[in-house]
């Protein structure tokens, strides 16, 4: 550890726990929202609205929030937003209807976008351009780590009760304590005014336009309708918590060495290789996994599957910085991810449909096909344009599950 860095892991320390925080209560959510509307005869097309309309809020948040934090102030902006997502949590809980599911559930990801654009322009203000790369890494990583601990909290409540509710309550309205209490100075500045431009992304990297909106569709529809799959498998809610775990933990597992792997060689074959191995593990999910299996082997497999698609928008927005030049990283970034919410926002909706139209299988055929083009699509680029050499590549580092509007750049 570099002394720069010691200096300021006290002030890091406060504000990774208030995002970890925030990350827990919000999969709990998540995957709670799911269960829930599935017991409340919600249809795969509603919960898959629900899961939408948080993405749709997220990107509507990584552009308008910044607003608000140049009006108020950092400190007002996270304590407002932290009230107004810990208090429509519980309002899921006392109106249960799906249209006010979708308006809350589109609230949460609004008021998250800011709560993460807050943290991360705290960070991004507390390290130096020698640390900024570690800092990166190490918020990508917690908000994976987070994400399983989100997962694990569902047994212990009952989806049919009130108490998980309030434990996503209580979670996001601890997240903002860390942040208020930490010595950082709020930075000046609260989001970059670069201007995106989709067209032009499009001509720089054609292949990570195309794979972020696909990145999106695979992991919101996986993580909005996975436990209703899996419930409709038979799994009960302990089961239901470990299956999403085990696909959270394969990423967090193959994070790391396929971001190092595609440092090393063209970015895409990565990218190829992982979509072709998710799409091969639904196949044989489809054709050779009995409902009379072991629970086991479907985790098992959904391990394979987390491991395979989480990491991917990480080597996409590796791959995008290399063919961009370095003065336009955050134009690029922010370009992603609007890609990326675009996907996430249909990706569901597309899904929920396919479910109600084909059972369960519905949702891993809509992910088989967003797989399928991805692989197809990059070995065609691959053919069209040759790879950087690997000196000339941007270091890889694992981007955050949500992404937002303000991103740490790494020097």
């Amino acid at each position: 550890m570099t002394s720069s860095l010691r200096t300021t892991l006290p002030t890091l320390f406060a504000l990774l726990l208030g995002y970890a925080l925030m990350q827990v209560g919000n999969t709990l959510q998540g995957t709670l929202l799911s269960v829930r509307g599935s017991i409340e005869q919600f249809t795969p097309t509603q919960i898959g609205a629900v899961g939408a309309a948080f993405w749709a809020g997220i990107v509507l948040g990584s552009l308008y929030a910044g607003r608000v934090i140049q009006q108020v102030g950092h400190t007002r902006t996270f304590a407002a937003l932290a009230a107004v997502a810990a208090s429509t949590a519980l309002l899921h809980l006392l109106v249960i209807s799906p249209a006010v599911w979708i308006a809350a559930r589109g609230l949460t990801g609004f008021c998250f976008a800011g709560l993460f654009i807050v943290v991360e322009s705290w960070l991004n203000a507390s390290v130096s351009a020698q640390t900024r790369g570690q800092v990166l890494s190490v918020y990508g990583m917690t908000g994976l780590v987070a994400g399983i601990g989100g997962q694990m909290l569902l047994p212990t409540g009952d989806p049919y009760g009130y108490k998980l509710f309030c434990f996503v309550a209580i979670l996001i309205s601890l997240a903002l304590v860390p942040p208020a209490l930490s010595r950082a100075s709020a930075p000046v500045h609260a989001v970059s005014d670069t201007k995106i431009n989709l067209m032009q992304l499009y001509r720089q990297s054609p292949f990570g336009v195309v794979a972020a909106v696909l990145c999106g569709i695979t992991t919101s529809s996986f993580f909005a309708l996975g436990p209703i799959w899996a419930q409709e498998r038979g799994l009960d809610t302990a089961e239901i918590a470990l299956f999403m775990t085990c696909g959270t933990l394969g990423g967090f597992l193959t994070t790391w060495p396929l971001g190092w792997l595609s440092d090393r060689m063209d970015r895409r074959h990565v990218i190829v290789g992982t979509a072709a191995m998710a799409a091969a593990i639904l196949l044989a999910l489809i054709h050779f996994v009995s409902p009379t299996v072991p629970v086991w082997l479907v985790f098992v497999y959904v391990t394979i599957f987390g491991g395979s698609v989480i990491p991917t928008y990480s080597i996409v927005t590796a791959h995008v910085n290399d063919m961009v030049r370095p003065g336009e990283f955050v134009a690029a970034a922010g370009g992603l991810l609007i890609l990326l919410g675009v996907g996430a926002t249909i990706g569901p909706v597309i899904a929920g449909m396919a479910m109600t139209q084909f059972g369960r299988l519905g949702l891993l055929y809509v992910v088989i096909v967003a797989q399928a083009l991805m692989a197809i699509w990059g070995a065609y680029r691959s053919l069209q344009r040759a790879s950087l050499p690997t000196e000339e590549k941007e270091t890889f580092v694992p981007e955050p599950t949500i992404p937002v509007g303000t991103r740490l750049e790494a020097s």
